[in-house]
């Protein structure tokens, strides 16, 4: 049954709420008096949180690549709270190696965290937005969503996998009332680019000048990004309570600065190709 007391509040659902960007966003939403369905691998690393407002707060063990325990995480919050408004696909997680390096196992296991953990729980909480022509699905990609750097290719290839399945759902679900938004952060001072990411063990020194270095300055550079969660966190929930928010929400100088980057160059490329581009079609008439 739903708690009715909190039935005028939005209910927001977040994986992969143990550190970072899902442990800001949980003790935001909480601190404004929203239901929370606070989630980890290891319930004990968030209990924390609950106790911060233990009334609205739902802790559930989930992890992500379980599709068990995701259907029954996202049975268990519309049974507590009588629906889900905003689900945050949060649960990530990164891989330091250039393409050749790279161990496919931990790959395959990347794929599984960021790709089909995030489709799991989406098509979970849909039909329960839909039977209320209302919601907000969150997915939390990455500036590498956009834009591609050494050592990244893998992890690129994940978060282009969801930049592009979020675009089509979009459309997809617009017409019955839900929204989609992608969040594109920049360098953050999160885990990510640090125990959260493996690295390949091995390598080979044709790429010590670029995937090497790169790796080198992504370690060198965690818990000195200049991006902050909790304003992040503030940031997210901002958009998603705006009246238009956007498909696509940059976070951080540095993830803007790369986005028109790649607009720019993306741009050059198409106008110094469109007669080769435009030359592939049948004449006119044909």
């Amino acid at each position: 049954m739903s708690d009715n007391s909190t039935s005028s509040k939005p209910v927001w659902f977040i994986t992969g709420c143990s550190t970072g960007f899902g442990r800001e966003l949980a003790l935001h939403t909480l601190s404004l008096g929203y239901p929370t369905v606070v989630t980890a691998r290891k319930p004990e690393q968030v209990a924390d949180i609950a106790k911060t407002a233990p009334d609205l707060a739902l802790v559930l063990e989930l992890d992500v690549t379980q599709p068990e325990q995701v259907t029954s995480a996202i049975k268990a919050a519309e049974e507590k709270f009588g629906r889900i408004d905003v689900l945050v696909n949060n649960a990530g997680i990164g891989y330091f190696g250039s393409f050749e390096e790279s161990e496919l196992d931990q790959v395959h296991a990347m794929f599984d965290i960021n790709v089909w953990g995030l489709v799991s729980a989406t098509r979970a909480a849909l039909p329960g937005m839909r039977k209320h022509r209302s919601g907000t699905i969150v997915n939390v990609s990455s500036i590498g969503g956009l834009t591609a750097f050494p050592t990244f290719s893998y992890y690129h290839g994940t978060k282009f996998a969801v930049e592009g399945m979020s675009e089509s759902l979009a459309q997809e679900v617009g017409p019955l009332g839900i929204k989609v938004l992608l969040v594109e952060p920049g360098p953050f001072r999160t885990d990510w680019a640090g125990r959260s990411a493996n690295e390949a063990p091995r390598t080979i020194a044709d790429y010590d000048e670029t995937s090497g270095k790169r790796t080198q300055t992504t370690r060198g550079y965690s818990g000195k990004q200049p991006g902050d969660p909790a304003r992040a966190a503030r940031a997210i929930v901002e958009t998603v309570e705006s009246a238009n928010p956007p498909l696509h929400l940059v976070l951080g100088k540095i993830a803007l600065n790369a986005a028109r980057t790649k607009v720019t160059a993306l741009t050059k490329d198409l106008d110094a190709w469109a007669k080769v581009s435009e030359g592939a079609d049948f004449p006119e008439g044909e």
